[in-house]
């Protein structure tokens, strides 16, 4: 056995510990820089003797997560030119046809990276399966849409690994042909999008979309309004060649700022109805549908047929939104007198808040809030894809995170299923305290390697009903169509 490994562009030395080869940050694309900043990513050159890959590679630019979020999320920034590389995990290199499972992170586009401890993949090591975490290029170099420049070049990026995937992972001891892609937040929004991609047809055979959905792409007219209020406030014109001459730390900041110009005043007139709607008036700078890399909304191909062939496995935590509104504040903040003020922002009729809460005696104002947006932000859109992937004619399954954490109220908030499908519970208390349940995770992770593995979770696919796999509930772990009417406010 050895912990050198030949990838096509050269040779790479990882490290081996308790029977798990790790090859950390090995450059998939060659470094954005320069001229390379907005352009489509090339191959990465090749290099002689062995490189070493044994220690995270740089992350991709990005501002730290506020401090609410900070305090939760150990989101690490490393700054550097080689920031699309990817880490790959396998129980032994010299196997051959393992499962493959690739990792897209989440961040709502802007932030993340593989280098999060929670995303370590041994133990899918561990248990039979090659793990690849991939890095990618996040807002404006990854998604601001520009003249003279690709669209969605975070996407390019994602396809080009798992290009790398398709030509290297032999190598690592996997399986080319059966490629499973995974991701959270806007890593299942990305995976909704390449389910639905003609450039990424036949790269993967199976897909799992945590806390996603599949409307997250703007028109690209709307796009180019972002980009037009941007160019604005930086003074420049609005194409690759200003923007690539641009110091990528006025970038960076002006990025910043134009989140906070969004949310706080989310007028579609300004940013085009369908970056605020689909950007749930938060994200300003996400997928575009460019003709190219999406045809159309991602939802709308899957309906039509897109991926019919790749089995789904879908589903959200039971109080995802919690995370954004509880360690905030706002969720203390909201009174019965400004709950329908709030509501009718996102345009959601007030009297919706009256069904919610007749399901829940003793809930504050808060709590209904939060119920509410989870279900518009995250629920309804998670069910609606497996809905369009059936009418399709594909294969969907449903599952729902519903162990509550005991941290500041969080319940079963946004990103806190990851440690578990992970099983790296031991780099996550701060989301999920002292004493989560092991159990749990053995349940959820065997859960996905089996679905790698197999294609079949263990419980039915959706069909004239909805069965969906509750993890950490009680009762039956299998429930049919749950809270069906607080759903029908939002699909049929």
């Amino acid at each position: 056995m050895t912990d050198t490994v030949q990838t096509g562009a050269g040779a790479v030395r990882g490290t081996v510990t308790d029977g798990v080869w790790a090859f950390l940050g090995i450059r998939y694309a060659a470094a954005p820089v320069g001229p390379a900043r907005f352009a489509a990513p090339a191959p990465a050159p090749r290099w002689e003797g062995v490189r070493d890959a044994t220690a995270p590679g740089p992350t991709c630019p990005q501002s730290p997560y506020a401090a609410p979020a900070a305090a939760l999320l150990g989101n690490v920034i490393e700054p550097g030119d080689e920031c699309l590389n990817l880490s790959v995990w396998t129980p032994d290199p010299g196997a051959s046809a393992l499962p493959v499972m690739v990792w897209i992170h989440g961040g709502a586009f802007t932030r993340g990276s593989n280098r999060i401890e929670s995303y370590d993949g041994r133990a899918f090591a561990r248990d039979g399966v090659v793990l690849v975490s991939v890095n990618y290029r996040l807002g404006i170099p990854g998604f601001l849409s520009l003249d003279g420049a690709p669209d969605n070049r975070g996407l390019l990026d994602q396809i080009a690994a798992l290009r790398w995937v398709q030509d290297n992972i032999r190598a690592f001891g996997g399986n080319p042909d059966n490629v499973t892609v995974f991701g959270e937040s806007a890593g299942g929004m990305s995976v909704a999008a390449l389910l639905a991609s003609p450039a990424a047809t036949g790269l993967f055979h199976r897909a799992v979309v945590q806390s996603g959905n599949a409307t997250a792409a703007a028109d690209v007219e709307d796009a180019r309004r972002v980009t037009a209020v941007l160019a604005g406030n930086l003074g420049v014109p609005a194409t690759a060649a200003a923007f690539g001459a641009l110091d990528p730390g006025r970038l960076q900041s002006a990025q910043d700022d134009l989140g906070l110009e969004l949310a706080q005043n989310p007028d579609p007139a300004r940013w085009g109805a369908s970056v605020v709607q689909r950007g749930l008036g938060v994200m300003s700078l996400f997928p575009t549908i460019d003709g190219e890399v999406l045809t159309s909304l991602p939802i709308d191909a899957l309906a039509a047929g897109a991926g019919t062939d790749v089995p789904v496995l879908a589903g959200t935590t039971t109080d995802e939104f919690r995370f954004f509104l509880v360690p905030t504040g706002i969720a203390a903040a909201i009174t019965a007198d400004t709950l329908p003020f709030v509501l009718h922002r996102y345009g959601i009729d007030p009297a919706t808040a009256d069904l919610y809460a007749g399901h829940r005696p003793g809930a504050t104002p808060g709590d209904v809030l939060a119920a509410i947006l989870t279900d518009y932000a995250f629920r309804s859109g998670t069910v609606a894809l497996a809905d369009a992937i059936v009418r399709g004619g594909g294969t969907a399954r449903l599952y729902e995170f519903a162990w509550p954490s005991p941290v500041q109220d969080l319940r079963a908030c946004h990103a806190l299923e990851i440690a578990f499908v992970f099983d790296r519970l031991d780099v996550a208390h701060r989301l999920t305290g002292d004493r989560p349940p092991q159990s749990l995770a053995d349940e959820m992770h065997r859960a996905w390697v089996q679905f790698a593995t197999t294609g079949d979770p263990g419980w039915a696919p959706i069909g004239a009903s909805r069965p969906v796999r509750v993890f950490g509930g009680e009762g039956d772990p299998v429930v049919t169509d749950p809270r069906s009417d607080e759903l029908a406010c939002w699909i049929g």
